[in-house]
């Protein structure tokens, strides 16, 4: 016990291996929700829930580890929220990029190994200081739409005019099928998560998941035993078994992925950037936005305000993007859900190296993949956007030469259906915007060649 306390330096942060124990606990509660929600978002992939479910745990383990016995942060890792949703729906798309599982696994791959080579660099100051901080925010309120809309749409809330399909131009969303038992549970299963939340109940959308599962066996049941059996179909439906081995995971896929790629023309490869590009923006400022909120709550700041050991912290979080990669999951990053184990005492890396032992044992529970339906997932998908939206009121809306690029990121993600497409048009139109307001001279270079950069990009792929 003296080695563990004196390693993590438990007594001089405050803190307790009881603390420690329960904030680690606490904490994978709050973000166990994900084993089960990334399985489900990369499924239309084509990639299969089970290797999913193992690789999206080896990637929380090992880079929970990592930060927490390396940098000594009480900071959880997997799969991100939005990241996964870039990945499945826009840069594997046939509506986006149109890339193979495979393909995109390789640009996250690379997108990981940048992040690390820039980890240890005065490179990141650079770059995040570039960005303006309300550009920033309004990433994050778009991928929190981007997201609650994959939610909605999953599960049935939101639909779209049967009569219109055949007019493109009058495809627009309208409310869903009321009445089928799919979308009354995914409904059911959101008020349960906001009346938990609302009423701060921890791991409120963990417990979400698991309540709704419930509403919804037991609901399959009653309709089977009264004949309505085709009414119950997709409800969720107990698994043989609770425990099992791990499946393999897709280990090494991503390989494959550089292999079939079209490297063929100019375009092709100035997809690729444009992706691995995304990827790392994302994950770059995802993490450093975490960390930040993290390190104000635990006393992780130094005098200046800032981030003690960052580049410990930013490594561990690169290293397991390509652990993630390697094993078969979208990017992975830092979990702003570890404020919740921080609430309850935890201060060091033994936290984290707590919250990695859970997932570990989680490893041996994919059968209950089979409960958590696309119903019971939606929810957490809603309300995990929801969340995400509140970075809305962060963003300076009486500046109109600010406010314009904003608005325009955040509401491109949604409508085009693609995360990248929202940033690219939002970079390029911050400029134009400053220009015109003549401040000019608030814009960093690193903003203008972005912009130009996106806008090549779209001449690029029109032309051809």
């Amino acid at each position: 016990m003296k080695f563990i306390n004196d390693f993590f330096k438990i007594e001089e942060k405050g803190s307790t291996f009881r603390k420690e124990l329960l904030a680690g606990l606490t904490t994978f509660l709050a973000m166990a929700y994900i084993l089960f929600v990334n399985s489900n978002v990369l499924s239309v992939t084509g990639m299969k829930p089970g290797p999913v479910f193992t690789a999206t745990a080896i990637a929380a383990i090992v880079g929970t580890l990592i930060m927490g016995i390396y940098a000594n942060y009480p900071v959880a890792l997997a799969p991100g929220m939005g990241m996964n949703a870039l990945f499945a729906y826009t840069i594997t798309s046939a509506s986006g990029y149109n890339f193979t599982w495979q393909e995109a696994l390789a640009a996250v791959f690379i997108s990981g190994l940048i992040f690390l080579a820039i980890s240890f660099t005065g490179v990141r100051e650079k770059v995040i200081n570039a960005i303006p901080q309300d550009l920033k925010y309004a990433v994050g309120a778009g991928i929190g739409l981007f997201i609650a809309f994959i939610g909605l749409k999953g599960a049935g809330i939101v639909s779209y005019d049967p009569y219109a399909l055949d007019k493109p131009s009058n495809v627009v969303p309208i409310l869903g099928d009321l009445s089928s038992p799919l979308v009354l549970l995914a409904i059911i299963g959101l008020a349960i998560t906001v009346i938990l939340y609302v009423l701060k109940v921890p791991a409120a959308v963990f417990l979400g998941i698991i309540l709704t599962s419930i509403v919804g066996i037991v609901w399959r049941a009653i309709l089977e035993a009264s004949g309505k059996a085709a009414l119950a179909a997709g409800l969720p439906l107990l698994p043989d078994k609770i425990i099992k081995l791990p499946d393999a995971p897709y280990f090494g896929e991503f390989i494959k992925g550089f292999g079939s790629y079209d490297w063929g023309n100019f375009e092709s490869i100035f997809t690729f950037i444009i992706v691995i590009f995304t990827l790392l923006f994302l994950d770059f400022f995802d993490t450093a936005g975490t960390l930040v909120s993290v390190g104000e709550r635990s006393g992780l700041l130094d005098e200046e305000g800032k981030l003690k050991d960052s580049g410990k912290a930013l490594a561990a979080d690169a290293v397991a993007t390509v652990v993630g990669a390697t094993v078969g999951t979208s990017t992975t990053t830092s979990y702003v859900e570890s404020l919740s184990g921080i609430e309850v005492g935890g201060r060091t890396g033994l936290t984290a190296v707590f919250v990695a032992l859970f997932f570990i044992i989680a490893l041996f529970f994919s059968p209950l993949l089979s409960v958590v339906t696309t119903s019971v997932t939606a929810p957490a998908l809603i309300f995990v956007g929801i969340l995400m939206s509140t970075q809305l009121g962060k963003v300076n809306w009486n500046d109109i030469a600010i406010a314009i690029p904003a608005f325009i990121t955040i509401i491109i993600m949604p409508l085009a259906y693609s995360i990248s497409t929202g940033i690219a048009v939002g970079f390029i139109f911050y400029p134009i915007s400053m220009l015109a307001a003549k401040r000019y001279k608030e814009v960093s270079i690193t903003m203008y060649i972005l912009s130009l950069v996106f806008l090549a990009y779209f001449i690029v792929t029109t032309i051809w």
